[in-house]
């Protein structure tokens, strides 16, 4: 035997004809290729179940007898072969679509992000933000296009939601426990853990340094929690989005100033900056700072900065935006302040709204400020974003005003069911052997046409069983562990029939994503989902902010109706909502809810991988459901514009579609059982969805819209905003 790939600080235990798991379990890749993880689940498939799909941990856990066996098997050595070639082969490439299309030498972008949603064996999300993060990541990987992203090491996580019988939500604190995650400690160069000093911040402040392989993109995560800060700051990185506003910016402070000066200490040079949302703007002034250091003036320094930098906005409303009392930032930032050579008034200033400019400092305007490049999350979003920030740009119309829109995409290979993906290639390589690599082809996807109304339906029936018998799974598990009480069960989804039209709803809740909009008529939502005829069942998910009394209200409101003999069994909630539930959920639903107020959904991701699975989706129309509509591949409610409150109005139109168009459509069925007008509509949705809104489409426009031109702006020196 020998050990294996190095890991966090212990080393793996591995035969040596199978030595390289370790360096498969380390690199991120396998969570995006099922056939890589069926390397590990081969090994014993009960232990990776007990390992939640984490092979870092399930290799730490698993008896070595079974690592022995695997190393035996011819069969299992074969398909190992293959993997770990494909592996070897992507991680060598050096081409790739970008460097096909673009000299790959003077482009590296640092991505800036507060959330990255890679797996749930990395907790370092919250809800879309950080799922968007990460399938940036991954698709820049695939792409092969230059990037490293910075984040946080939380060591809390977001939140671990219970549900207590009363249907109030509880947060339950679980600690990452690093050594069985797939991440990898930063080494200085005598082999210790690498800690950086975030600069000119008093007191002071350290970070250490992690890595997580994205494939080819390395992420790098800054973690306080460390014995050289005082208590106080080493709690800067443990919960993610924190209620206290000190703590919050302080966050933001590290994430900004810290992740740009990890990147200098690590010798990692970038042609440009993404920041994903304002939460790290602070990163711009710290290469203000550098260069102020070097003996540039600090406005010609901003100058430079400006044509460095990509600014991605997904706030559509006001309150959304992180504002700071500038007596906080103040005394947080007062060195900084002297070191980029500035009065305390022109710092202020540029966190200034140019109009509320009572508010406070504004990370939104800062981020403004200090990039040439803006875009918001979808076109919608852009108009809204455009009238939000107008007054940045006085002298300009609304057409000229400098933010752009590249909506949200997400990540194919991820999302996309493999079985699902199975069935796709028994039609999609006729014409296109390696359809993977050219999925934002719309014209590959006409192919769908193709597929068997009968095919296609009965791999979905298997998909929904299939999440019925997780949620049932994790129910008996609690059951059998003494945590459960009866009503627990009812209202959390067992008696769920796989038979019934089923809509899921599954995202942050928060009053304005409206969950309980279909609660509004109690009565009428009863008949709905007691139909004889056309029965309706609802599956929720999601968590409330720790912070938000109200969303938990509402969350409990549908908890406590789950548990009611009237609802029969109608309704159910899923506790701890994350990327695992998530995958079920996307592949297993018959139709996807969305209910925010508009105009403040500014993109939404969750009905795109839905979509691309063959569930249907029915939103108001708003964020990217605006583009993604098109009369046949789902339904649209809420178009009209409506004065004040539009709960009456909106839950009115949503209840006639159910009871007139959409139960109907997917209880009429042909003689042989299939519901060819429903299986229509998913082969519709199925063309027209994901090759548009995937990642890959979305990365693409970034590298053509933004990316080769960084370069350009900052040796022009332009300037594009007060």
């Amino acid at each position: 035997m020998t050990h294996g790939e190095l890991t966090g600080e212990r080393l793996f235990t591995l035969p040596d004809r199978i030595s390289g798991l370790g360096e498969l379990a380390y690199n991120l890749w396998w969570s995006w290729h099922p056939e890589a993880r069926m390397l590990f689940k081969q090994l014993n498939r009960e232990a990776w179940r007990e390992s939640v799909h984490n092979p870092v941990r399930m290799l730490r856990e698993i008896p070595y007898r079974y690592l022995e066996a695997a190393s035996k098997n011819p069969r299992y050595l074969r398909e190992y072969d293959i993997i770990m070639a494909r592996l070897g082969s992507y991680m060598r490439q050096s081409q790739g679509w970008f460097g096909e299309h673009y000299q790959k030498g003077p482009f590296n972008v640092a991505y800036f992000s507060a959330e990255y949603g890679l797996h749930h064996s990395l907790p370092f999300y919250a809800g879309g933000l950080g799922f968007l993060a990460g399938d940036h990541l991954k698709e820049c990987s695939d792409l092969n296009v230059p990037v490293v992203g910075i984040g946080f090491m939380y060591s809390q996580g977001y939140l671990h939601q219970h549900i207590r019988v009363d249907g109030w939500q509880e947060e339950i604190t679980l600690p990452t426990n690093r050594d069985l995650a797939p991440i990898k400690r930063v080494r200085d160069e005598n082999g210790r853990h690498l800690i950086v000093k975030v600069p000119d911040i008093d007191p002071a402040i350290y970070v250490a340094v992690w890595r997580v392989d994205v494939g080819r993109v390395p992420l790098y995560l800054l973690d306080t929690d460390i014995s050289k800060n005082d208590p106080k700051r080493r709690s800067i990185s443990s919960h993610l989005y924190t209620g206290d506003r000190e703590m919050r910016l302080l966050q933001q402070i590290v994430l900004g100033i810290g992740g740009r000066h990890v990147l200098r200490m690590l010798g990692i040079n970038f042609s440009g900056i993404h920041l994903n949302e304002g939460h790290s703007a602070f990163a711009l002034l710290e290469l203000a700072r550098e260069h102020v250091e070097e003996g540039i003036p600090v406005h010609e320094a901003f100058e430079k900065i400006r044509g460095l930098t990509i600014f991605t906005t997904h706030t559509p409303v006001p309150a959304g935006h992180d504002i700071y009392d500038p007596v906080l930032v103040e005394r947080h930032l007062g060195h900084y302040i002297e070191a980029l050579g500035i009065t305390r008034e022109e710092f202020l200033a540029l966190g200034r709204h140019p109009v509320r400019s009572n508010e406070g400092f504004n990370m939104t305007a800062l981020a403004l400020r200090l990039s040439r490049f803006h875009n918001a999350v979808s076109r919608r979003h852009a108009g809204v974003t455009r009238e939000m920030w107008r007054s940045c740009w006085p002298d300009r119309n609304d057409d000229e005003i400098p933010i752009d829109a590249i909506t949200n995409g997400v990540h194919l290979p991820t999302w996309l069911n493999p079985r699902m993906e199975m069935l796709l290639n028994g039609y999609f390589t006729r014409i296109c052997p390696h359809w993977q690599h050219e999925h934002d082809n719309r014209e590959i996807w006409e192919v769908v046409d193709e597929i068997p109304d009968r095919e296609l339906w009965e791999l979905h029936m298997r998909l929904k069983i299939k999440l019925f018998n997780r949620i049932r799974e994790y129910k008996r598990r609690k059951w059998a562990q003494g945590v459960e009480e009866p009503e627990n069960l009812v209202a959390e989804g067992m008696l769920l029939n796989p038979s019934v039209l089923t809509i899921g709803f599954a995202r942050r809740f928060s009053t304005y994503k409206r969950a309980d909009l279909l609660l509004h008529d109690l009565s009428r939502l009863s008949s709905i989902l007691n139909n004889p005829w056309y029965p309706v069942q609802i599956v929720f998910a999601g968590k409330a902010h720790p912070d938000d009394k109200e969303g938990k209200k509402i969350l409990q409101r549908i908890y406590q109706l789950a548990e009611k003999p009237e609802i029969a069994g109608r309704i159910a909630v899923i506790e701890n909502y994350g990327e695992q539930i998530a995958q079920y959920m996307v592949h297993g639903v018959d139709l996807w809810l969305n209910t925010p107020v508009p105009p403040m959904e500014a993109s939404g991701t969750s009905g795109m991988k839905a979509a691309m699975n063959g569930v249907l989706h029915c939103s108001i129309l708003d964020g990217w459901w605006c583009e993604g509509y098109n009369g046949r591949n789902g339904w649209v409610f809420g178009a009209g514009e409506i004065k004040g409150d539009r709960t009456v109005q909106d839950a009115e139109e949503l209840y006639r579609l159910i009871e007139s168009d959409i139960a109907p459509l997917y209880y009429t069925q042909s003689m042989d059982g299939i519901p060819h007008g429903w299986v229509a509509m998913m082969k519709e949705s199925m063309k027209t969805i994901p090759p548009l809104f995937s990642a890959r489409r979305m990365v693409k426009e970034y590298v053509h819209n933004y990316y080769p031109l960084m370069v350009a702006c900052a040796e022009k020196n332009l300037c594009n905003i007060r």
